[in-house]
């Protein structure tokens, strides 16, 4: 199976979910979408993982997008797993509700799909010796292509204010005509494309400003639409 990289169109495929049966691409729509993998249920990093994506849920939506989890358990697992999630979140943070969807994925055909498995840690497999699932990380755009992607070990959490910062990059890239520096957050000064000429930015973004030949700093679009 060819590798998954920026650019792929995100296989489709069908899956039950805490939320009820699913088929990927009519699940996204017109969203982007985060698809995010954990190595099992009733472990304790996933525990704070999935706690920290339902408190910051709204987040997403304002964006337009759309989260799902994956961990390689049943869905009785599942459900049984968000009960402690909601405690965990309750005790840490205020109330906390998980409302998204998990794909129950025992067999790892999803991830197996999306080459989430875990090829370093061989203590990371189940009773039978098969390997769990890595902490992947995929940003879907609303055509279904493939924006990002991230590996994290199972020892160590994912940062999704991170996640939620490169949205923020590919959406006011997609509409701008604009990259994003080194450490940029939402509102800081952005980078005009290098396709756009000098003409052409006098226009798209008065007072830009040329620090070298080929980098031109503008006020960061998005926040003044």
């Amino acid at each position: 199976m060819p590798a998954l990289r920026l650019g792929s169109i995100a296989p489709d495929f069908e899956a039950e979910t805490t939320q009820g049966p699913i088929k990927f691409h009519d699940w996204i729509g017109s969203s982007w979408a985060v698809l995010f993998s954990h190595p099992a249920d009733f472990t304790p990093v996933c525990t704070t993982e999935l706690g920290e994506v339902a408190r910051k849920k709204p987040e997403f939506e304002k964006r337009g997008v759309k989260v799902i989890g994956l961990s390689a358990n049943a869905l009785d697992s599942h459900d049984k797993w968000i009960k402690d999630i909601d405690d965990f979140g309750t005790k840490t943070s205020g109330s906390t509700h998980v409302d998204f969807p998990i794909i129950a994925d025992p067999e790892r055909k999803v991830a197996t799909l999306y080459d989430m498995l875990d090829a370093v840690d061989p203590t990371n497999v189940d009773s039978k010796g098969i390997p769990f699932t890595v902490r992947t990380v995929f940003v879907i755009d609303p055509k279904k292509i493939i924006r990002l992607t991230l590996s994290y070990p199972a020892q160590t959490g994912r940062d999704f204010d991170e996640i939620l910062r490169v949205i923020d990059s590919l959406q006011a890239g997609d509409k701008y005509r604009i990259t994003t520096p080194v450490n940029w957050h939402k509102g800081d000064d952005v980078i005009v494309h290098p396709g756009v000429s000098n003409e052409e930015a006098k226009t798209l973004f008065p007072g830009f400003k040329t620090v070298l030949p080929y980098l031109r700093l503008t006020e960061d679009p998005s926040v003044k639409a």
